[in-house]
């Protein structure tokens, strides 16, 4: 054996299986998992043993969905997380700026007005404050929303006669003069001006994010990457993933989930021969992704109604249904598996239909397709996900930003048939966890205890909010365990611990089934192990 892991205690997830000690790997696959005894009557003089002191090893956590190169680009952005008023907002540019006087172009990332005493969102003269003559740009902590300054209205050639596309919006005030806001499709028109990456920048900002994931005990991220480029520029993110991958420097799997957002483009990724699982263990292609609506703390999410605190709009539909019933039905005939981004009950009836019409056009097994955040639903779109076999990807960690919004957002009524992921736990839904980071912290802990208490970060509401909607805490581990594995086909070779899969495993200081769960989030990452090496130790 090359390493045997013992004195711990062992949750392999498997269902029925009662905790062991010990775990031997041999070329980076679980040998044998029993107990200490057996286990090291395996070794011989070339085993290294790792002594886990009795702390806990769980399977290594997948994270279903986030944006590791966005989070990887955030790195090098202002960070405006913290900002709680537009005058922080201006600070910390200010000095972020005065700092790096070279920048050609100005980004920053995390600012949300729902924290902020003036509650709106910022605009074009606000960041005039910071700069006139480096062009800037501001994307919301959702991710649906980005401001900039006039420097860079004049560079992308944005004027009062600019139009909206379909599915996005540019901000006006009344006499009709550009505010600097764009939402959902409008962004399009900031990407195209910003600066191009090379494959290289790709790769620092991968390499730099895979250094942070490991040390949250992950070992697979299922990720959107395409997005933090201009439609079409995929084949760079592509070229540095298998380039990471050559070198040997890619610390956690991945399963890309791939946004091509348009007809002509999904089309021609399909005939350039990419489908679901091209790959390696390491680096796989994984579904089509779409973004189907909005934020809900930027009201772009769509709604099957109006929203209860502004009635004069749904949110924003990204796509017709006829387009979305389109790129389904292509995507499944060209063998992917599509993962849908729905935050708002409208998007995602649009999505569940679209699924049922491909599936009876052209009907193919195990298809998994998926719904990405599944916050606001109703009852028949809850029994839709069992009926349809739909893959619910959920953030738990949400609730710490959303508690305060959602019933203002969209009423009482809906809220309660929202976020329920015990009631599609209990369907024999298949659950699958993740942060969608950068839009919140990637932490596997903050995202358990959230499932398991409904409580925001700092213990409110008491109880928990929806507290009927609580997962256990083996069902919480196992969104983020074997629920991801399954997400990505990987329920044979991964997700759990045993015998004949991956040693990918992850070490925690306390047992998280014994702890409390309002101490959930205060548990350490000790160690992560992928294929059996140690890429992380704390």
């Amino acid at each position: 054996m090359d390493t045997i892991f013992y004195n711990g205690k062992v949750y392999t997830m498997e269902p029925g299986w009662e905790p062991q000690s010990a775990v031997a790997v041999q070329d980076g696959i679980i040998q044998r998992v029993g107990s200490d005894e057996e286990i090291l009557a395996l070794k011989t003089e070339q085993t290294e043993l790792a002594d886990l002191q009795g702390k806990t090893m769980l399977p290594g956590f997948t994270d279903s969905h986030m944006h590791l190169l966005s989070y990887g680009y955030s790195l090098e952005k202002v960070n405006f997380y913290s900002a709680r008023c537009i005058d922080d907002l201006v600070t910390l540019a200010k000095d972020f700026l005065s700092q790096r006087p070279y920048l050609t172009w100005l980004q920053g990332r995390g600012w949300n007005q729902e924290y902020w005493k003036e509650g709106r969102f910022p605009t074009r003269y606000d960041l005039d404050r910071i700069s006139t003559d480096v062009p800037m740009s501001f994307t919301r902590a959702c991710g649906h929303i980005i401001v900039v300054n006039s420097k860079a209205l004049e560079v992308m050639g944005v004027t009062r006669d600019t139009e909206d596309p379909f599915g996005g919006h540019i901000d006006k005030d009344e006499n009709g003069e550009p505010l600097g806001i764009f939402r959902e499709a409008a962004r399009d028109t900031v990407y195209n001006a910003l600066p191009d990456l090379t494959v290289e920048d790709i790769k620092r900002m991968l390499k730099n994010g895979m250094d942070e994931l490991v040390k949250a005990g992950i070992t697979e991220v299922q990720t959107d990457d395409f997005e933090a480029l201009p439609p079409g520029q995929y084949q760079k993110i592509l070229d540095a993933y298998h380039q990471l991958e050559d070198e040997g420097l890619l610390k956690v799997r991945i399963f890309e989930q791939c946004l091509l957002a348009s007809q002509p483009l999904l089309e021609q990724f399909l005939a350039e021969g990419h489908h679901t699982g091209e790959g390696t263990p390491m680096f796989r292609i994984g579904p089509l992704k779409l973004m189907a609506d909005g934020s809900l703390g930027g009201r772009t999410a769509y709604l099957a109604r109006p929203y209860a605190d502004d009635p004069s709009t749904e949110g924003i539909p990204v796509f017709t249904q006829e387009q979305l019933d389109q790129l389904i039905l292509t995507a499944q005939q060209g063998g992917m598996m599509a993962a849908v981004h729905c935050i708002g009950c409208g998007a995602a009836d649009m999505t569940m239909h679209a699924i049922e019409a491909a599936q009876l056009a052209c009907p193919k097994p195990d298809l998994r397709h998926a719904i990405v955040h599944c916050q606001i639903t109703d009852q028949p779109l809850l029994e839709k996900f069992a009926k349809l076999n739909v893959v619910a990807h959920i953030q738990p960690a949400f609730v710490d930003d959303d508690i305060p919004i959602v019933e203002a957002r969209v009423g009482r009524e809906l809220t309660r048939t929202s976020y329920n992921w015990k009631t599609l736990q209990d369907s024999g839904v298949h659950i699958a966890g993740g942060s969608d980071s950068p839009v919140i912290d990637f932490s596997v802990m903050n995202g358990i205890y959230c499932a398991v208490t409904r409580q925001r970060l700092n213990g409110e509401p008491e109880g928990g909010w929806l507290p009927d909607q609580k997962l256990t805490a083996e069902e919480a581990v196992r969104a983020y365990t074997a629920g991801g594995a399954y997400a990505s086909y990987d329920e044979r070779v991964r997700g759990t611990i045993r015998n004949g899969k991956y040693a990918d495993l992850v070490v925690l200081d306390k047992d998280i089934f014994a702890a409390a769960p309002e101490d959930i989030k205060d548990i350490k990452i000790e160690m992560t192990v992928l294929n059996g090496k140690t890429v992380y130790r704390r």
